[in-house]
């Protein structure tokens, strides 16, 4: 009778103990970010998950010795990120030989912080939160929506 009451107890335990695990990552390193805002992690390049990062001018961040250069996305990337881990868990793999992965920094969600800041664009099949975060930077006129347009002129 003792251990027919005792047993679904300690069953339940360890079913508890095996499904609280810290959450698990494909990777967690540091990562180089790459001109085009993808990530360079122990080898392999990663690009985030949901979202599209267009191509922007270039700029510079003068206050550090030396400057560092690259396109507006992978300069905020670059400041977010800082020197600290990046944690990301792979979605798919891609033809050209990226991942394209879920990424976070002190888990922060990476295409969140570029969406709210309008560097990236939600793609058609990402989540609902991304779309809605592209339309509120669209509003707000940030990032690429607040860059001024060059009109092509007629040759």
């Amino acid at each position: 009778m003792f251990y027919r009451q005792l047993l679904p107890r300690v069953f339940a335990v360890l079913v508890a103990m095996l499904t609280w695990a810290a959450p698990v990552y494909g990777v967690s390193s540091y990562a180089i970010v790459q001109e085009d805002g993808s990530l360079r992690i122990s080898g392999n390049t990663y690009r985030l998950y949901g979202v599209y990062i267009p191509t922007t001018g270039q700029t510079c961040r003068n206050f550090e010795r030396p400057p560092n250069c690259g396109t507006y996305a992978a300069l905020a990337l670059d400041f977010k990120i800082g020197v600290s881990f990046v944690n990301c868990e792979p979605r798919k793999h891609n033809d050209d030989g990226t991942i394209t992965a879920y990424c976070t920094v002190n888990d922060e969600d990476l295409s969140v912080y570029l969406l709210e800041r309008g560097w990236a664009l939600a793609l058609p099949d990402a989540p609902f939160e991304y779309h809605a975060l592209e339309k509120i930077a669209r509003n707000r006129g940030v990032g690429v929506w607040g860059l001024p347009v060059v009109p092509r002129h007629a040759h």
